[in-house]
């Protein structure tokens, strides 16, 4: 269904920049404002009624802002560093420091690329070890001077191929987990797009973890999943109405702690609104996190983790 919905978007939009190029500045805006208000009535119309793997199609889309969007729209003075200080800088892991609303803070992503030569330099947002150890030499970071942290994930796992297992990928996804675990500084993961596996997990162990509308989280892909149930790939669509990996469901087993309602956006420029309700919402979250002492929030970050499936 949501692809048929891009196709009339689209053609909607089509129609905006060709009306923006008539001499009739009015007559133009008043014809835009039709053309908007009629893609505004079809989205609304259909956000009730997307399945779950209509959301792994939005959640996987190209045009989906990528960590690096929500970044740069969310903080100030914004330093990226570089490296694991053992092997190498892995480009699908971004992160640094910067200010968020006069507060110091930590900011580590998983990151995409927006089109096939970034993809190829990112990754396509699978990290390798040493990405993971550049978050962890982040992380230590943050906790040594008292800056809270604030995660970004979207990706459809950590990177399998054997130069990854080589240099020890199960481990530093482990440890990863286990230094957020152990951190004294207030958490925030936030997930945007995909959240695929361990890859996911390895960002994903916040005080808070908050979840955009149209983001997926998930022990595998569907794709995954139906191959190892059905031995068929092709059921993808299936197998998401088994899987419990939307915003929703999450929320409803107490897995995810917040979703931040979204328009649904095929163009960057569409996702505005939801950049504003997730800041509204990080706000709300890390404000809470810092009335607490630095072992109560890490205590309450393992006692929540270690309560799942209990």
């Amino acid at each position: 269904m949501i692809k048929n919905i891009e196709k009339q978007i689209s053609k909607l939009n089509s129609q905006i920049d060709e009306f923006k190029k008539m001499e009739d500045s009015d007559l133009a805006d008043n014809l835009i404002l039709e053309v908007e208000n009629k893609k505004k009535e079809i989205l609304e119309e259909v956000a009730g009624e997307l399945t779950a793997y209509d959301r792994v199609y939005l959640a996987r889309h190209i045009a989906r802002p990528k960590a690096k969007d929500f970044i740069y729209h969310l903080f100030n003075n914004i330093i990226e560093f570089k490296g694991d200080r053992l092997f190498k800088d892995d480009k699908s892991i971004i992160g640094g420091i910067a200010t968020y609303y006069g507060v110091p803070v930590t900011f580590i992503g998983t990151n995409k690329g927006k089109d096939t030569k970034e993809n190829i330099e990112m990754n396509f947002g699978m990290a390798s070890p040493e990405g993971y150890r550049k978050a962890i030499r982040l992380m230590e970071q943050a906790n040594k001077f008292h800056r809270p942290i604030i995660t970004f994930i979207d990706t459809p796992g950590a990177y399998p191929g054997i130069g990854a297992e080589e240099r020890g990928q199960g481990e530093a996804i482990a440890r990863s987990i286990m230094t957020m675990t152990s951190l004294k500084v207030p958490i925030i993961s936030v997930i945007t797009g995909e959240g695929g596996s361990g890859g996911a997990l390895a960002l994903g162990v916040g005080n808070k973890v908050i979840m955009m509308e149209n983001a997926i989280y998930s022990i595998l892909s569907p794709e995954g999943f139906s191959s190892i149930l059905w031995k068929d790939s092709s059921k993808a669509a299936e197998a998401t109405e088994y899987m419990k990996l939307t915003s929703d469901d999450l929320l409803e087993m107490g897995v995810i702690d917040r979703v931040v309602k979204e328009n649904i956006s095929f163009l960057q420029e569409d996702f505005k609104d939801n950049f504003k309700r997730l800041d509204k919402v990080i706000k709300e979250e890390l404000t809470g996190l810092l009335k607490y002492t630095g072992l109560e929030l890490q205590t309450k970050r393992e006692n929540k983790f270690r309560s799942f499936g209990v």
